[in-house]
């Protein structure tokens, strides 16, 4: 693998909207960020990622852009943006953003002129079909539900949109499209970002000629999946954007991109490929239900365990991949990996230790390390999100109790992930001085960062002790660059692993919280990290403390 500047880096990804708000109208904005820099440099992150601060209507809370070329006023000015690249700079910290290609804001000028004249320039920019009285192109179902298809006002056609019906989805066979998304990229990266996340990728290109699927629930439509899997040809486009893009710049870029098949990794993330690495969703797709959020089963210490082996296994050292306990579409890590009844701040360590000492680049989402939780619900009024409200309809329409549908809306809504980060015990978590958007967690109180940056022994604390370990020269070659090898995969509820390289590390969690005897081949010769003060050992048999973690150096 040829060595790349953002190997050894330690990223960090930020809502705008919830991070942190500088004026006191309820939501974050780009002040906010840059006024918590030197909080992030203290917990020792790298790289930042924004979701999307660009004009937008924030149908889907920014992932709906209106215009690629400016800062949304919610969040601040183009002034503000620039400042934050500059400060960051100074702290020796890059800034990425999100890139939405897939669809833009049916309020972009593209698609007003669409609209005007859909036999024009711009009508060949999205997917539009004639109407054929009620019958519909395709009977292809949104991810946020119902049909992709919808009227476009004025005229006698129809438009697509893979997500909401204020996201018309972009033609990427028409490549004067995408000399404008080029154009946009570049424009970025010449003003000092570092790269980008690229969002939803995989939905640019769709299997042509349109076609129906077997229906699968009884709304008579099919899951968008089913036709991505029937589409070819997107490492054309893919490669296409690379190059114009990306590698002029030796920019980062790390792909969303979820059921990718295993004979193509290399083409997206090894050298040379698509992408810098994509991201590990093996575990938040795990036990997904083709019926809805309600039929999907949950995650086991066992699963998990499986799940990451698996996707390392995959990958092996063709490239990188980047791991992740949560983001903004997803529940917070600790309410859904950690068995119901035992997160603590044992066990939330733990959880941090096993994801972030994966061979790849950590991702920490905001809160994260503070231990952040589900928030609670109590009405299905309380809940901001598109997809949370189409999955609790969906439960409904399935049979379940008002109650039963929002309590399975509640374990994967993605406002979990959405509520105010907790910066203090003041009011509203100290994130803002108004009303908030999005209510806080009512567990603000005993989980803020301000009490964690005063206790050694916090979750904050064991954070920045990973990210620490990672950069330190004695250890990094082997973290960064050294092979995984699984260890006593057979023992349950015991997740372990070797890092080889110039070193030997073994990592290994007890994903429980009953104790449990682990007989070490070979003795250790320093324990580099451990969430408990002590170590019980009896010869080379440890007897492990519920959700005791440990480094060692064998």
């Amino acid at each position: 693998m040829t060595k790349k500047w953002w190997h050894d880096k330690v990223a960090y990804q930020i809502y705008p909207k919830s991070f942190y708000d500088s004026n006191g109208d309820g939501i974050g904005d780009i002040p906010g960020i840059i006024s918590k820099l030197d909080y992030l440099q203290e917990l020792g992150v790298d790289m930042i990622w924004l979701s999307p601060c660009y004009s937008s209507p924030l149908a889907d809370q920014g992932y709906d852009i209106s215009d690629y070329y400016n800062i949304d006023p919610r969040f601040g000015t183009m002034e503000d943006m620039e400042r934050l690249i500059a400060e960051a700079k100074k702290r020796d910290m890059y800034i990425l953003m999100d890139l939405v290609v897939n669809h833009c804001s049916d309020e972009h000028e593209w698609f007003r002129k669409a609209c005007e004249d859909p036999d024009g320039e711009y009508g060949d920019f999205f997917y539009l079909r004639e109407k054929d009285g009620e019958k519909l192109p395709t009977n292809w179902r949104s991810y946020f539900g119902g049909p992709v298809w919808d009227d476009l006002p004025g005229t006698n056609r129809q438009y697509l949109h893979v997500f909401h019906k204020k996201q018309p989805d972009l033609n990427w066979e028409n490549p004067k499209l995408r000399e404008e998304v080029y154009k946009n990229i570049n424009w970025w990266l010449e003003k000092g970002l570092a790269g980008f996340r690229i969002d939803a990728i995989i939905n640019i290109k769709k299997a042509l000629p349109f076609r129906d699927y077997a229906p699968d629930r009884s709304d008579g439509l099919c899951s968008i999946n089913t036709m991505l899997k029937d589409a070819e040809g997107i490492g054309t486009f893919l490669g296409e954007m690379r190059d114009r893009t990306f590698s002029v710049y030796d920019a980062f870029s790390v792909g969303e991109v979820f059921n990718e098949k295993p004979e193509v990794i290399p083409d997206f993330i090894g050298d040379g490929g698509y992408f810098s690495t994509m991201f590990d969703f093996n575990e938040a797709i795990f036990g997904q239900s083709g019926k809805g959020w309600y039929d999907a089963e949950p995650i086991t210490p066992e699963d998990y365990k499986n799940c990451c082996f698996a996707s390392q296994k995959k990958v092996g050292d063709i490239g990188f991949l980047s791991n992740i306990i949560e983001n903004h579409d997803e529940p917070r890590g600790v309410s859904r990996y950690i068995p119901e009844g035992d997160c603590c701040k044992e066990s939330k360590k733990m959880l941090a230790a096993l994801n972030f000492m994966l061979r790849g680049l950590p991702f920490i989402y905001q809160g994260q390390e503070l231990g952040m939780e589900n928030i609670p619900f109590s009405s299905i009024d309380e809940v901001d999100d598109i997809s949370s409200l189409d999955e609790y309809q969906v439960a409904l329409d399935a049979g379940l109790s008002p109650e039963d549908a929002l309590k399975a809306v509640a374990r994967f809504s993605r406002d979990n992930a959405r509520t105010p980060m907790q910066w203090s015990d003041a009011a509203h978590a100290g994130f803002t001085t108004g009303k908030p958007w999005l209510r806080v967690n009512p567990n603000y109180l005993s989980i803020n960062a301000a009490s964690q940056l005063e206790d050694p022994d916090s979750v904050f604390h064991f954070y920045q002790k990973l990210i620490r370990l990672r950069k330190d020269p004695v250890y990094k070659e082997t973290i960064v660059y050294g092979t995984l090898e699984p260890a006593f995969r057979e023992q349950h509820n015991l997740m372990a692993y070797y890092r080889r390289g110039d070193k030997t590390l073994l990592v290994i969690g007890n994903y429980q919280s009953g104790k449990q005897a682990v007989t070490l081949p070979l003795p250790y010769t320093k324990v580099l990290l451990n969430n408990y003060a002590d170590i019980t050992r009896e010869g080379s048999t440890i007897l492990l403390h519920g959700y005791q973690v440990l480094i060692l150096e064998m």
